[in-house]
């Protein structure tokens, strides 16, 4: 297992390289100029000598290929650079915005497991009953029913209810516990409403698989008692598919959670990245997905640490 994790976190070089490479260009070839956006964008009057001084200033008056290797040179040494448009360091741009965004990510994570286990072995021990038929309704629902506006339907519920709106600024979760919580749990609450149902109809189809696998039927022969087969045998073999979307879907969150942070007024990750597309700002969106592609690999690398402890069968050795 450490040979194998050694060996996945040197492949995760070339992956972010690769991924360095390919947003540095197609940031270039992409329509805009961030230093008219910024000097002009608002009808200001500037001189060419000042604009041109600005691109000095921001280093896009020299080549390409001398703008990349200063890139990649920062990028080595873990230096994202300074935001073309703020002119504040880059990991403390996303710094900032990332804690937020892990935080509701893990939440509706924990909101959707605690929802999509039962809900999906319940449906796959009762396939096409009735309980089945009203799982398999209420996760056709939720697919259809997007996480922006669940997140309006509970405002307004809440608004009626308890005189409820979003906060206007974040509660860190150090400063005060219950009063992040209480901000957090309902954007959380709206996201896992989806989530919960991907899940759910992963459990139930790859639940129902396993349970007519010939080794269910041994057990059953041997005498194994009913909870016993499904908690021990079935459930841990057909948790694998579930593992997996739930690493994607988590993975996902990190920069897809644009529109519900807008509904619920929270300035996270997703929405730092609409910013710096729209204003062109070159260094922070590279290390937007620069910081979303590590995520994702270590995500992958967990995603592949549960496989060996969900099953024993999996063995990850040097022959791999």
């Amino acid at each position: 297992m450490i040979l194998y994790l050694i060996k996945r976190i040197f492949y995760a070089v070339p992956t972010l390289a690769g991924v360095a490479i390919l947003v540095f260009f197609m940031l270039r070839v992409a329509p805009g100029d961030i230093v008219e956006l910024k000097l002009r964008g608002d009808g200001g009057l500037v001189t060419e000598e000042q604009v041109t001084a600005e691109r000095k200033r921001l280093g896009l008056d020299k080549p390409l290929y001398a703008q990349f290797a200063d890139w990649m040179t920062g990028l080595a040494t873990l230096d994202l650079g300074k935001s073309m448009w703020t002119d504040l360091p880059v990991k403390d741009e996303i710094a900032t915005r990332l804690g937020l965004t892990l935080e509701v990510a893990v939440l509706s994570s924990l909101l959707a497991i605690t929802i999509s286990l039962p809900l999906g072995i319940a449906a796959a021990l009762n396939k096409n009953r009735f309980t089945d038929h009203l799982i398999r309704l209420i996760t056709i629902t939720g697919l259809a029913a997007p996480s922006f506006w669940i997140g309006m339907i509970i405002i307004l519920l809440l608004l009626q209810a308890f005189s409820w709106l979003p906060p206007i600024t974040y509660t860190p979760i150090t400063a005060d516990p219950a009063a992040n919580l209480s901000q957090l749990i309902w954007p959380a609450a709206a996201i896992a409403f989806r989530y919960s149902a991907v899940l759910t109809r992963i459990v139930r189809s790859s639940l129902i698989e396993v349970m007519q696998a010939g080794f269910i039927r041994t057990a059953r022969a041997k005498g194994v008692p009913e909870r016993v087969v499904i908690r021990l045998h079935a459930l841990r073999n057909a948790l694998l598919p579930f593992i997996t979307v739930l690493g994607l879907e988590f993975a996902f969150l990190i920069g897809g959670l644009v529109v519900t942070e807008q509904v619920f007024n929270l300035n996270g990750v997703g929405r730092l990245f609409v910013q710096a597309v729209t204003h062109n700002d070159y260094t922070l969106t590279q290390g937007i997905v620069m910081a979303i592609a590590a995520i994702f690999i270590l995500t992958n690398l967990a995603v592949d640490i549960l496989y060996a402890v969900f099953d024993p069968r999996i063995r990850y050795g040097v022959s791999r």
